[in-house]
């Protein structure tokens, strides 16, 4: 759920000559649901940059069949959360894609793991080929799961730092403990 629906938003999907009153009561009786399924990473989903640095987008979505079977679990379970059985107005479903434009939470785009052949990452997040680089963001996500990876990208920086401590054999002091300019305790 994220909030509440008006005739202004339905608009954008309603035909061209619905009233602007049929919009608002369907608004005032609507229960909003926003439903996201992941798109799956793919070899031949990518972004290119030819030789005159001009950018260029490959894109096909490969995971639809789970995103109809899930409108279709919503639909079926309308009649058992107490609303009315009657069909559906194709047009009110707003069963639409992000724009590219409008996409956040980009991941998958720095594969990680333990061959250097088929990843660019070590599980540190630590780049194979350069010792003082690491990679903290969600690139090195293999997808984003349909959720927003935030929390999960900040307990892996955390992760990561952890890491970082130990290789450096650094030591975490904490604000009772101050260290001085020279390094001593207070």
């Amino acid at each position: 759920m994220l909030g509440k629906s008006d005739r202004h938003i339905l608009r954008a999907g309603a035909p061209w000559f619905a009233p602007g009153l049929a919009l608002e009561y369907v608004a005032r009786h609507a229960i909003d649901f926003w439903i996201t399924t992941e798109d799956l990473p793919h070899p031949s989903n990518r972004v290119t940059v030819d030789r005159l640095g001009r950018i260029h987008l490959a894109k096909t979505y490969h995971n639809l069949e789970p995103h109809r079977r899930l409108l279709a679990k919503l639909k079926q379970l309308m009649g058992p959360l107490g609303c009315h059985d009657a069909a559906i107005p194709a047009w009110s479903i707003l069963d639409k894609r992000i724009p590219l434009a409008g996409v956040a939470h980009q991941s998958g785009t720095v594969r990680f793991g333990v061959d250097p052949t088929t990843s660019a990452l070590d599980v540190h997040c630590r780049a194979h080929d350069v010792d003082n680089l690491y990679v903290v963001d969600t690139s090195f996500f293999p997808s984003s799961s349909a959720v927003n990876p935030a929390l999960t990208a900040m307990a892996n920086a955390l992760r990561v730092g952890d890491h970082l401590l130990g290789r450096l054999d650094a030591h975490v002091t904490t604000a009772d403990q101050p260290v001085s300019v020279d390094g001593s305790r207070r």
